[in-house]
């Protein structure tokens, strides 16, 4: 028997209280059906059209934005993942990117600050310079989760999702619910978001979680969307329509590990050879 997972999807724009009011109805709506994890995309609280107003909005984790999160994680007696929020750093001009984990209780359980910034020019003719604006982590995050969920957590924010490693490392660190809150860009997205979720599942034989930004946030910002729950064959089990909304589906980590001992690849990793070449 499992427990019941939700990745919220949401069109976030310049103003927070407009956005975490779509949170909050979002929540209660997952924990109505019975999701006792519920994850939020990144850029949850704001998606505004320039970095100075972002830089505004950054606040440490005993902030407002947190602090009414936390609330509505006691409220539904839930565990919340907020897949990417402006953390305030030791530099004024480069807060963190952090997913921060609440507990049923309230409590802050976990902290991933963003390790892969993205920093591309795309031939859609969109730049996108994170490492401007971002101070990057320096620590991959594991989080083990007591029941309902029971189970370890692997965190990571969006453009994590294109470097392998990160996800090898969580999963030998116990991890066997991969997160990967997004705003996916809707260039990069049509092509490569479901093929690198499923790859991240298949691969580490473990459940994925990927709650994303859809949609038009303004004049300069277009996201994908296509929140999703992978299992650990790589089947897309839940999907949002492309609309504001949540996807509910069973996390069965025995399931899990009846793949495992049919298809036992994790074992069968050589890092004697591959770590030295």
């Amino acid at each position: 028997m499992g427990f019941l997972a939700a990745a919220v999807q949401m069109t976030s724009i310049g103003d927070v209280a407009h956005n975490l009011s779509t949170a909050e109805r979002l929540i209660e709506k997952a924990a109505t059906r019975g999701a006792v994890l519920i994850s939020l995309p990144e850029n949850f609280a704001f998606m505004g059209p320039s970095e100075r107003e972002k830089l505004a909005m950054a606040e440490p984790l005993d902030g407002p934005i947190i602090t009414r999160l936390r609330e509505a994680a006691r409220r539904h007696k839930v565990t919340l993942t907020l897949g990417g929020f402006q953390e305030r750093s030791n530099d004024p001009e480069r807060p963190h990117n952090s997913h921060v984990v609440i507990g049923p209780d309230g409590n802050v359980v976990a902290n991933y600050r963003k390790v892969h910034l993205f920093d591309v020019e795309l031939a859609d003719g969109s730049v996108h310079k994170e490492s401007r604006h971002t101070m990057p982590g320096t620590s991959v995050v594991t989080c083990a989760l007591p029941a309902p969920v029971n189970a370890t957590l692997g965190l990571s924010i969006c453009y994590d999702l294109r470097f392998p490693e990160l996800y090898r490392k969580m999963v030998e660190r116990g991890a066997r619910v991969l997160l990967v809150p997004a705003a996916f860009t809707l260039h990069t997205g049509k092509d490569h978001w479901e093929v690198l979720l499923r790859a991240r599942a298949i691969e580490n034989l473990s459940y994925v979680i990927a709650a994303a930004q859809f949609g038009k946030h303004n004049d300069k910002r277009v996201t994908w969307g296509k929140s999703m729950i992978i299992d650990p064959w790589g089947s897309v089990i839940a999907r949002c329509s492309d609309r504001e909304d949540v996807c509910v589906a069973e996390i069965d980590l025995d399931y899990a590990q009846e793949l495992g001992k049919g298809l036992p690849c994790l074992t069968h990793r050589r890092p004697d050879v591959v770590e030295k070449a």
